[in-house]
């Protein structure tokens, strides 16, 4: 959750010159990382909700941190190389309020010294037979793995890591050659026209196969990284520093920032096509129907990129081995302005094709709506919501609420008599569309409590008095719920508004952030990047915070993220959780929640369709915390047998109907006759949803609450 805070008032607090320490433009990346660094502190230690003391103890968990960020594994460093980086352990304060980059300089330097040196390892290793029938296990718990203490056992290790993905590259081959067979068995079977391809390989062919695939694999990764800039690992030093005050305290590089941009609002300046890197070249992938690499009609999926012209006035940038992203920044620009891109067709051939950068829209951003044709005769609305997404500097760019809106407009020309509303996997977004979806579904009121550093506790409240849809609603929500989606669906709880049913309880991120920019306390022209910085908490209306604690729901049930250690509640430096005074509102009784959750139990302990999927949950999160596994082929191979086993139990979950039916609006159907990629989502879409366990009970839920009406 962050919102477009405006700091000009907060600021009057603060002398201004206490925060501007810097008056002249650094002259190379060493002084513009110096300057980052202290300007970081300082906006750390006079704006964060909670500052900590930058002390002895911050750098120890800095430091434990930053290991953990760059090395998680414990596959690069050496045990000589900790007991160097030790040294510097309790001085990362220091550096931090210097702009000392000593630690800095010394641990990225070592990591790409031995970067060079297990890239000649791993070559070794390929170079010479590879014996799959030794007795060995590797530790996949980074917890249990201690820093390799010589070269020679850094020379094992990686020699187990290439094992254990050469096994995993056999089993894949060996799920495909099976799945072909049922295949051609199944066409046989039913006497069908056979076009099945069916060549099964040796067990040994299976092995070098697999061996050259990772040995590509493993040679593009180092290659990759090799040509990354020192300057990029200076983001991920800096999150150390930021992440100890708190998960959601992040440094953005300006390139960083852009990418966020993108996300938030949902679109792009660009050509409309994906950039995809594959063994040293980059290649264009799928083209967005309507945007400007599909309109060309010169280009294709598929085609090399060779170069790229970012301005007309500028020569063209050879792209050849470059990194994707940095491609994909020559390409992007101003809407309205000319890019070429010389590309290579399948046929050997090279054309220039030059197109004029567009806006173009990120769809899956958005909210979007269907109807539900129930069993019970009756017809709902469904709506998923991926993002509380806010465009702050286009007043005609797409907001939530105002996509929420037109999507209760469509559904109520539909004559639905309820609604769910999806925030499953929602992330958040922006605080003020919260209260504008919120005024969608009822009357004016307080939505959220915010608290700053200070204890101030500020209420912001919906205005809106015409709500425009105000029959039965219920929320879908689950783990990966959080920010944005926890406010929202704890007001609707807690005005008796909506039944919020999925996990037993959402994420649990109950702070809010801001941008600064780092530049507004420097004198220089240059982007130093943003800060993403924890400024307040939130509290629902009854004055719980949802930090840690996340929103329980009303109709509780488990789904593959619930035996995950996922929310904020198992992160070592999240916010602590608190509660304030209750603010005043007044409580609907829309409906029973006892005797809904009674009805929804009854059948849920009928439903072995979701009974099975609880066991595949529990199945294979007990599979994610294994933390040895063996690298003998042979027992590699009876394991994966087992595995197999267990799995035949749960593939009947894949064909699993839910028997709704769904039912598209004429104007998207519409769209579909000349937006073949729109068709393809579309369908894909209904696919999945045809298969939600959740779904259905949704809808059951919901026929009880107007059955009751």
């Amino acid at each position: 959750m962050w919102k477009n805070f405006k700091l000009n008032k907060f600021l009057l607090l603060i002398p201004l010159t206490s925060l501007m320490f810097c008056f002249n433009s650094p002259k190379n990346d060493d002084e513009k990382m110096q300057t980052i660094m202290v300007s970081v502190k300082n906006t750390l230690s006079y704006l964060h909700y909670s500052p900590k003391p930058i002390n002895d103890a911050y750098a120890k968990d800095v430091y434990k941190h930053y290991f953990e960020m760059i090395d998680p594994a414990k596959r690069y460093f050496l045990q000589s190389d900790m007991d160097e980086f030790s040294k510097h352990e309790t001085k990362l304060d220091d550096y931090l309020n210097q702009g000392d980059l000593t630690f800095y300089k010394l641990t990225i330097d070592r990591l790409y010294q031995r970067v060079d040196e297990i890239d000649k390892i791993t070559q070794d290793i390929f170079s010479k037979p590879i014996n799959l029938e030794e007795d060995e296990t590797l530790t996949l718990e980074p917890k249990l793995k201690k820093v390799p203490s010589n070269k020679q056992e850094q020379y094992n290790e990686w020699k187990k890591f290439i094992k254990y993905n050469i096994l995993q590259e056999v089993e894949s081959m060996n799920s495909k050659e099976e799945a072909q067979k049922e295949k051609k068995d199944s066409v046989q079977k039913y006497n069908l026209k056979d076009t099945i391809k069916y060549k099964p390989l040796s067990p040994d062919m299976k092995i070098k196969q697999a061996t050259d695939e990772v040995k590509d694999l493993v040679k593009e990764t180092f290659t990759r990284f090799k040509k990354r800039k020192k300057m990029d690992w200076f983001s991920v030093y800096m999150n150390a520093y930021t992440e100890v005050f708190d998960p959601h305290t992040n440094y953005y590089s300006p390139k960083d920032k852009e990418d966020f941009d993108t996300n938030f609002t949902g679109k792009v300046i660009g050509i409309g096509a994906i950039i995809q890197e594959k063994k040293g070249n980059l290649y264009l992938g799928a083209l967005t129907i309507g945007a400007p690499a599909w309109k060309s009609k010169q280009l294709s999926e598929g085609d090399k990129i060779l170069k790229v012209k970012s301005k007309p006035k500028e020569d063209a940038v050879n792209v050849v081995g470059m990194l994707s992203d940095e491609a994909v920044r020559l390409i992007r620009g101003e809407k309205g302005t000319p890019v070429t891109l010389t590309v290579q067709k399948k046929d050997g051939t090279t054309k220039d094709v030059t197109m004029i950068r567009e806006e173009v829209a990120i769809e899956d951003t958005f909210a979007r709506s269907i109807v539900v044709n129930a069993p019970n005769g009756k017809k709902y609305g469904f709506i998923n919501l991926p993002s509380f997404n806010a465009d702050f500097e286009n007043d005609k760019g797409r907001n939530a609420s105002d996509d929420i809106k037109n999507e209760i407009i469509k559904l109520k020309e539909q004559n639905i008599e309820g609604i769910v509303l999806d925030l499953r996997n929602n992330g958040g977004g922006s605080l003020t569309e919260v209260g504008d979806i919120m005024g969608l579904f009822m009357n004016a009121g307080p939505y959220v409590q915010v608290k700053d550093g200070n204890g101030k506790i500020q209420t912001l409240k919906n205005k809106n008095e015409t709500p425009i849809w105000t029959g039965s609603l219920v929320i879908m929500q689950n783990e990966l719920s959080a920010s944005a989606s926890e406010i929202l669906a704890g007001v609707m709880q807690d005005n008796g508004r909506a039944l919020v049913i999925g996990s037993p309880q959402s994420f649990g991120k109950g702070t809010v952030q801001t941008f600064v920019d780092l530049n507004r306390f420097l004198n220089t022209e240059d982007d130093f990047g943003s800060l993403k910085l924890t400024i307040q908490k939130f509290y629902r209306i009854t004055g719980e915070s949802t930090q840690r604690k996340g929103v329980v729901s009303d109709i509780q049930m488990k789904d593959f993220f619930t035996y995950a250690e996922i929310g904020e509640r198992y992160d070592d430096y999240a916010l602590a959780w608190d509660k304030i005074p209750a603010t005043k509102f007044e409580k609907l009784n829309y409906f029973n929640i006892q005797a809904l959750e009674k009805a929804s139990s009854a059948r849920m302990a009928k439903n072995s369709n979701y009974q099975l999927l609880v066991e595949s949950a529990q199945w294979r999160e007990k599979l994610d915390k294994e933390e040895t596994i063996t690298l003998n082929i042979n027992k590699f191979n009876e394991l994966m047998k087992q595995r197999k086993a267990q799995i035949e139990k749960f593939k009947v979950l894949t064909k699993f109907d839910n028997g709704l039916k769904f039912s598209m609006f004429p104007a998207e159907l519409e769209r579909e006759k000349k937006d073949e990629a729109f068709k393809k989502k579309s369908e894909l879409w209904v696919k999945n949803l045809r298969k939600d366990t959740y779904l259905q009970e949704a809808m059951n839920i919901l026929a009880d609450m107007t059955a009751k009406q």
